[in-house]
C-alpha cells in the first residue's frame, strides 16, 4: 500500500457536528491503522460564512477526543499553508491550466467574471468508491459548475481536488453527501491529468426515528456533548460504531483496538442510528472503570470549564477523592455529580424542617431522633462509617422506630437531600464535628417550627 496521507477539512461555519467528527475519527483511525499521516485543512473559502471562533472550537474537539494531527494549524508541515483562504494562488493557476487546456471557460454572472468547468455532453464518469465500488454517472444530467467565483475564491470542486492534489491525500474520506459531487472531482482529476485518490464516502448518521440528525433530535456538536459531562474516550467509542463494526459482537475498545481492528472494508454502506442511550450506558461504563483519582480529576476538570453553581469555584481535591468512589456507580455523566455531592464541600444548604419528618413519624418523634443521634455521634470511637453504621443501627432498637426512618431523616440533616450517597460512609467524610454541628442545626430548625 502506498504511503498513506489522509485529511479532515472542515469548513469553520460553526461547532462541529458529531457527523463530520465521526468522519474525522474514521480518517484519524485509517491513517493510524496504517503508520500514515493525519492532515487538518482548514476550508475557509466561502468567508460570508465563517463564524468567529470556528476554528479554535474544531481544534480543541479534535484535541479533546485525542485526534491528534500530524500536518495543519499550529503543526506545519511541509505541504502548507493550511487555510485554503491563505492558498488562492494555487487555485487561480490552476484554473487558468484549465482555461488553456479548453475545459473550463469565463462568464459574466452580477459581480463580475468568474470561471466554470465544462462539462463533457454525452458519455458517463465512473467513481470507484471504496465502500460502494464503482458508481456511475451519466454526464449529460451535470450542469457545468462553477471553479472559481468572480471574487477570486475557488469553490470547493476546484479547491478540494488542487489541495488534495498538491497535499498528496492518499484517500478522501467524507460524508455519503458528497458522492454526488465526486464525478465532477473525477473529471477535474483528468483535465488536469492527476491521478485521483481513493474515495470513501461513509453513511450518514441519522436519527432514531429515521432521518438525518439535526438540532431538533438534541445536541449535535461535540461541544455540545462535552459541556454534557461525556467522556472523550465514551464518545470516540460511540462514534466509531456508528457505521463501523469489528463483529457482531464487541462493542467497548480502547484506543489502541480501535486503531488496531479498524478497516474501510467494515464500513457500511447504510445509514447509522444515533442511539443515546447506548452512548449513555457506554459512558457509565467509563466511568466505573475509571480510577479514583482519574474520575476526581475528570470531575474538576469539567467543572472548571462549566462551573456548577451548587459547587464552590475550586472543590477540595483531598474530599472529592474520597466522594468519588461514593457516586461512581450512580452516575451515567459527569454533569450527574454535581447534584451529588454539594455538601461536602457548603455546610450552608437549607430544606424545609418537615423534610426532616419521615414516613409514620411526627415532629416529637423526630426531634428524639435527632436528639439521641447527637449524643451517639459525639461519643463515637474511631469515627468511621463501619462503627457509625453499628452505633445508628442500634439506636433505631432503643428509639423503636425503622432503620429507613432514622437514616432518612438523618441523611436531610447532613445533605438537605432525600436520595445521596451511601449515608455512613458520607458522615465519614464529613467529620464528627460538621455531622454534630448539622444535627443540632436540624434540631433548632423543628423545635423552631410549629407542630
Amino acid at each position: 500500500m502506498p504511503d498513506i496521507r489522509t485529511r479532515f477539512a472542515p469548513s469553520p461555519t460553526g461547532d462541529p457536528h458529531v457527523g463530520n467528527i465521526r468522519t474525522a475519527l474514521f480518517t484519524w483511525l485509517f491513517a493510524r491503522r496504517h503508520g500514515g499521516k493525519f492532515i487538518l485543512r482548514i476550508e475557509d473559502t466561502d468567508q460570508a460564512r465563517e463564524v468567529e471562533g470556528s476554528v479554535d472550537a474544531i481544534k480543541e474537539s479534535l484535541r479533546w477526543l485525542g485526534l491528534d494531527w500530524d500536518e495543519g494549524p499550529e503543526v506545519g508541515g511541509e505541504y502548507g499553508p493550511y487555510f485554503q483562504s491563505e492558498r488562492l494562488d494555487h487555485y487561480q493557476s490552476a484554473a487558468e491550466q484549465l482555461i488553456d487546456s479548453g475545459h473550463a471557460f469565463r462568464f459574466e454572472d452580477e459581480r463580475g467574471s468568474a470561471l466554470k468547468f465544462a462539462m463533457p455532453n454525452d458519455g458517463s464518469t465512473v467513481v470507484s468508491d471504496v465502500i460502494r465500488g464503482k458508481v456511475e454517472f451519466d454526464n449529460s444530467l451535470i450542469d457545468d459548475f462553477v471553479i472559481l467565483k468572480s471574487d477570486g475564491f475557488p469553490t470547493y470542486h476546484l479547491a478540494s481536488v488542487v489541495d488534495d492534489h498538491f497535499m498528496r491525500i492518499s484517500h478522501v474520506i467524507r460524508g455519503e453527501g458528497w458522492l454526488s459531487s465526486a464525478p465532477r472531482h473525477v473529471l477535474l482529476y483528468d483535465a488536469f491529468g492527476w491521478d485521483p485518490p481513493g474515495f470513501v464516502h461513509v453513511p450518514d448518521i441519522l436519527a432514531s426515528g429515521g432521518g438525518k440528525l439535526s438540532k431538533r433530535h438534541g445536541a449535535v456538536s461535540v461541544n455540545e456533548y462535552r459541556q454534557l459531562g461525556y467522556l472523550p474516550h465514551a464518545l470516540v467509542n460511540f462514534l466509531a460504531l456508528l457505521g463501523w463494526s469489528y463483529d457482531d459482537k464487541t462493542e467497548l475498545f480502547t484506543s489502541e483496538e480501535l486503531i488496531e481492528s479498524f478497516s474501510l472494508e467494515r464500513v457500511s454502506k447504510s445509514g447509522a442510528i444515533f442511539n443515546l442511550e447506548k452512548l449513555d450506558w457506554m459512558n457509565g461504563h467509563y466511568i466505573r472503570e475509571s480510577g479514583d483519582a482519574e474520575l476526581t480529576d475528570a470531575l474538576l476538570d469539567y467543572w472548571c470549564r462549566y462551573p456548577a453553581t451548587e459547587l464552590p469555584p475550586e472543590p477540595d481535591r483531598s474530599i472529592l477523592l474520597q466522594v468519588v468512589p461514593l457516586i461512581r456507580e450512580r452516575l451515567k455523566t459527569l454533569a450527574d455529580a454535581a447534584e451529588r455531592v454539594p455538601f461536602f464541600f457548603n455546610d450552608d444548604f437549607d430544606y424545609e424542617p418537615d423534610q426532616l419528618i419521615q414516613r409514620k413519624m411526627d415532629g416529637a418523634g423526630t426531634l428524639r431522633a435527632l436528639s439521641e443521634a447527637v449524643k451517639v455521634v459525639e461519643a463515637i470511637e474511631p469515627f468511621d462509617g463501619a462503627t457509625l453504621e453499628s452505633k445508628l443501627r442500634s439506636l433505631v432498637d432503643e428509639l423503636d422506630i425503622k432503620v429507613g426512618q432514622l437514616l432518612g431523616t438523618l441523611r436531610v440533616a447532613t445533605s438537605g437531600l432525600k436520595v445521596s450517597p451511601p449515608l455512613f460512609e458520607s458522615l465519614e467524610i464529613l467529620g464528627r464535628e460538621r455531622v454534630v454541628r448539622d444535627l443540632n442545626r436540624a434540631i433548632h430548625k423543628l423545635d423552631s417550627t410549629p407542630q
